[in-house]
């Protein structure tokens, strides 16, 4: 069997800390599948010497090898300099869905009673990001102007692999777009949602316009996981409120997929949603979780048992962390960055010794 490879893309200040500490729980005396990582360095010095070039290398390497897992980055703010990294890694890999997931975080309590995981389905590209903006006119007359588009090659794998994500998970496709003021842009999203359910029927579909779906969210969580697909500006906001109806953005990790002909996952990227905390940088106090559960969530695309089992394993083992008390500060414990994923990995390595003599 071929050693799969994953493509380390390393960033700047606390986000290159915490990666290093996702690597230690990717360790093959740790998961026990081996696996090879050829590194790209992404941090802003080498973006503005190589002026992004190294963004395009990562890039191509994880469209040869499929695995990708990324360290935070800076982008910088002042126009002219080399920008964001992310949005020419979605371009170059053809990233179309942005997935991030919500989940309880023991010891740490929802809002409004939320405890189920939300995930968001979201577009990777189009509508209001990259939209043509002008203005006309002065004074009181100026007039402000944005051309949105969305294509429907991108609703089709928004709303399939939303269904795909609920039956996986045994949760219900919610939410949608205000399809009812705008049938033809919006409503374009709904058409595909509205397909998808046919293609898949025993996935329970309950289609709501978009400001239905944040009131819902508060209002009437479900017992079962949620799943929401949605458009690119839509689903960056509801990613933002979901993450903080659990409480924390510390227990979410954030993936990009491109897709093949057939609508499956051809290259995947695994970050965590938070930036680069550059005041704990060198401290040893940042929570590690989400990019570890970022590692983990990666090892569900690898097509082998044993990295099924390993991501599991990485789950559970940082989630009971966390419920027996082993954690940072910002989720009330005394851990340090490396104690707590000491204490992980450990775990893992219990689990995954004793469901090997099941």
């Amino acid at each position: 069997m071929t050693t799969p490879t994953i493509v380390v893309l390393e960033g700047d200040q606390t986000g290159q800390e915490l990666l290093l500490e996702a690597l230690r729980v990717l360790d093959a005396s740790v998961i026990g599948i081996e696996l090879a990582f050829e590194k790209h360095d992404l941090t802003l010095d080498q973006r503005r010497k190589t002026q992004n070039q190294c963004v395009l290398d990562a890039a191509a390497a994880m469209k040869k090898h499929r695995l990708g897992l990324k360290a935070a980055t800076i982008t910088p703010e002042t126009k002219g300099d080399v920008g964001s990294p992310n949005a020419i890694l979605r371009r170059e890999i053809d990233g179309k869905v942005i997935v991030r997931t919500g989940r309880r975080l023991p010891g740490v309590r929802p809002i409004g009673g939320i405890h189920a995981p939300i995930s968001v389905v979201r577009m990777a590209v189009g509508d209001a990001y990259g939209a043509k903006e002008w203005r006309e006119g002065e004074g009181a007359a100026e007039v402000a102007y944005r051309t949105e588009t969305i294509e429907r090659s991108v609703c089709s794998v928004v709303s399939e692999y939303a269904f795909q994500h609920a039956e996986k998970s045994g949760g219900v496709v919610f939410g949608g777009p205000k399809y009812t003021v705008s049938p033809i842009y919006e409503g374009m999203l709904k058409e595909e949602m509205d397909a998808a359910a046919k293609r898949h029927p025993n996935v329970p579909y309950e289609p709501q316009l978009i400001d239905a779906t944040y009131a819902l969210l508060l209002a009437n969580p479900h017992d079962e996981p949620m799943v929401i697909p949605s458009l690119n500006r839509d689903g960056d906001c509801l990613s933002d409120l979901v993450m903080q109806l659990f409480g924390s953005i510390a227990g979410a990790e954030s993936i990009l997929l491109s897709f093949d002909a057939a609508l499956k996952p051809s290259v995947i990227m695994a970050e965590a949603p938070h930036g680069t905390a550059p005041r704990l940088q060198g401290k040893n106090v940042a929570n590690p979780l989400a990019m570890i559960l970022a590692a983990g969530a990666l090892l569900s695309y690898i097509d082998d048992k044993r990295a099924a089992n390993a991501s599991r394993a990485v789950y559970e083992s940082a989630l009971e962390a966390i419920r027996e008390g082993i954690a940072t500060s910002d989720l009330g414990g005394n851990a340090s960055t490396t104690e707590f994923t000491g204490d992980v990995i450990e775990r893992i390595k219990r689990k995954l010794d004793v469901w090997s003599s099941l």
